[in-house]
């Protein structure tokens, strides 16, 4: 019997080791996984907040940019209501002006504005003089709003003594408008106004950000501009306000929102905000998936680091590359914008041996205004567009391409040639380059000729670095522009 019991005994103990071994096995996997998912947490955490406040920010900035070139085209508009003299010389003030030549002029000036009005959607193009008489379009609302004190009223939103101009926005509690007001002369102002709700093609937000919001305040933070057109007029909320005030430029992540800010020259700010829950609701999704990854893991011991490693990354990677894209390309043009172009260029040159080749082209749209003055900024973004394309045309895949300003692009060239020399495969490029130009033509009669000014760094013992390379390619453009545009110039120290 007691050999019984210790032969019934001995398979007992063994199936005992084996059950602690495996509840102790069991014990260590789970700690591990527990301490390594705490540690994927923190990472995640840490690495999405970064990057989303990078792109967020790079974001806004774009939005300020946006705001400045649609200002400044207004700004533009403006000044050409100064083509005939008439306009900045004839005064209705003066007591000793005919009663048919005045009406005669003014009917000139108020054609020539009419004109230049069609051109936008504007409330108000007109000239207010110091009397309170008008020319052009003043709107029955801005007479309203005014009275008899339009002029004085105007004439007070010139705040930049040297250009003698300035903008207004939410006057009288007013912020359906926004006004922008010149100097004529000592006895008249220009007045131009447009909707607040215009701007919403500036602060065009994608859809990957759509719970983003996006504000325009002036300097005591009453919002101008408002994704949620319900805001507009009110107080920037409190809880936003409280995170930007006294800032220019910055960014605020904390455990309820992110903010960004960016002041205009107006003294307006440009400011961006989503709660902080929102732009972690993927990393939510990747918590819960790294706990059920866990679980198997437990289960799976064997396989854990192959589950773990691979699937955990799988979601992050794949939020990071779309906001990574929507803050590098250039949404017009779908190539890089400048930011980016120049990261990823001084990087490039950074790392290069001495025997590669490499060259910086840099090419300016020739008399680009004037189409954008003639057939209007929609059809110039229509010809922006076709720049990217006809450099995606040009280049190879393995060359960089950026928009580095309103009209201006660059290429840094990574390919080289099977055989000959560099120096006439950058050449054969530029010809190729100007010939698909001057294939292009805009206007429904091809009065337009598109073409580019051109210049180009070769990379050499002397021309190494990003910045020495731009300083030459430029100063290779200006070149271009002085010999009569439509043309290339190539600078190589070797």
């Amino acid at each position: 019997m007691k050999r019984q019991r210790d032969a019934d005994m001995a398979p007992r103990q063994v199936s005992m080791l084996k059950y602690a071994l495996i509840v102790g096995f069991m014990m260590i996997v789970i700690a591990v996984v527990v301490a390594v998912s705490v540690l994927a947490f923190r990472k995640a955490d840490t690495v999405l907040k970064d990057k989303v406040c990078t792109l967020t920010s790079s974001l806004n900035v774009q939005m300020q940019l946006n705001l400045k070139g649609y200002l400044d085209r207004m700004e533009t508009i403006g000044t050409l209501a100064f083509g005939e003299e008439v306009t900045y010389t004839y005064d209705a003030t003066d007591p000793k002006n005919d009663e048919y030549e005045a009406i005669n002029t003014e009917k000139k000036i108020s054609d020539k504005l009419y004109s230049l009005c069609i051109m936008e959607n504007f409330v108000d193009y007109g000239i207010v003089y110091r009397n309170d008489h008008t020319v052009g379009k003043i709107s029955n609302g801005t007479n309203a709003l005014f009275g008899d004190k339009k002029f004085e009223a105007f004439e007070a939103m010139i705040t930049d003594q040297r250009t003698h101009d300035g903008w207004e926005a939410g006057l009288a509690n007013n912020y359906n408008r926004i006004y922008y007001v010149k100097r004529v002369h000592e006895n008249a102002v220009l007045v131009i106004s447009f909707y607040a709700a215009e701007l919403e093609d500036v602060f065009d937000n994608s859809a990957a950000m759509a719970d983003m919001s996006i504000r325009l305040t002036d300097q005591d933070y009453s919002i101008l501009y408002s994704s949620d057109r319900d805001e507009v007029g009110t107080p920037l909320p409190d809880p936003i306000r409280q995170r930007v005030q006294g800032q220019r430029s910055a960014t605020v992540l904390d455990n309820d929102y992110l903010v960004t800010v960016n002041a205009t020259a107006e003294d307006w700010y440009v400011i961006c905000s989503i709660p902080t829950e929102v732009i972690l609701r993927e990393e939510k999704e990747v918590r819960l998936y790294i706990i059920l990854v866990s679980i198997v893991a437990v289960l799976l011991a064997a396989t854990i680091g192959a589950i773990f490693a691979s699937r955990l990354t799988r979601p992050m990677e794949g939020l990071v590359t779309r906001l990574d894209n929507k803050a590098r390309i250039d949404q017009l043009t779908g190539i890089l914008n400048k930011r980016t172009f120049e990261e990823v260029v001084e990087h490039c040159l950074r790392d290069a041996l001495p025997t590669e080749q490499h060259a910086i082209i840099f090419l300016d749209i020739d008399d680009f205004k004037s189409v954008n003055d003639t057939l209007g900024h929609a059809y110039g973004d229509k010809v922006l567009a076709k720049v990217g394309s006809i450099l995606r045309g040009t280049f190879s895949g393995e060359d960089y391409l950026g928009r580095v300003g309103g009209d201006e692009f660059a290429v840094l060239v990574n390919t080289v040639p099977e055989e000959g020399d560099y120096r006439s495969y950058i050449t054969a490029l530029c010809e190729a380059l100007c010939e698909a130009f001057r294939s292009n033509y805009t206007g429904d009669d091809g009065r337009y000729k598109i073409s580019a000014s051109i210049g180009v760094a070769i990379f050499s013992p002397t021309l190494r670095d990003y910045a020495a390379l731009c300083k030459a390619a430029d100063e290779a453009l200006y070149r271009s522009k002085g010999l009569g545009k439509d043309t290339y110039t190539i600078r190589d120290d070797a």
